[in-house]
């Protein structure tokens, strides 16, 4: 699986117009299943992300995580992360996973994170979304595993 996460004051995701998850102080999660995934590799992630401490403490150091600052996470489905740009001008997504598999892989992925007890607030799978966020730092970090590492990418197992 892939992530992006942003270290956000606020973020939310509409669909047709309306608001469907929203959070203030905490992580916006852009989540990506790809082929070969499977459910341990979507708690493993979420498990993964929770403990990354990307959030400043008293000092200016980020040493803390958002289940430490009390925060909330916004998982918001992107199969576009699994996008293979290398040749031609238009992207190919066949490394992401298949819609119910990649359906099946999020959901799991957002239960870990409640059991993590986290408040975490979703957009909608397959859906035309618009996500708006005020990202704090900014702080960007990338996960992603490392049967699919690629140069420069950094290892979440």
């Amino acid at each position: 699986m892939i992530a992006v996460t942003q270290r956000v004051a606020r973020a939310s995701v509409r669909v047709n117009g309306e608001i469907v998850g929203q959070v203030d102080r905490g992580v916006l999660v852009l989540v990506c299943a790809q082929r070969g995934d499977d459910p341990e590799n979507a708690r493993k992630l979420a498990q993964k992300i929770v403990k990354c401490r990307m959030f400043t403490d008293a000092a200016g150091k980020m040493n803390l995580s958002v289940r430490d600052i009390e925060g909330s996470i916004l998982a918001v489905s992107q199969f576009t992360l699994a996008a293979d740009t290398a040749s031609g001008n238009r992207p190919s997504f066949s490394g992401a996973a298949p819609s119910e598999e990649g359906r099946a892989l999020y959901e799991e992925f957002v239960a870990e994170l409640k059991r993590q007890g986290l408040p975490v607030q979703t957009g909608v799978f397959g859906a035309h979304m618009e996500v708006d966020l005020i990202n704090d730092g900014p702080v960007t970090l990338l996960f992603t595993d490392l049967a699919r590492k690629a140069v420069g990418f950094n290892r979440w197992i």
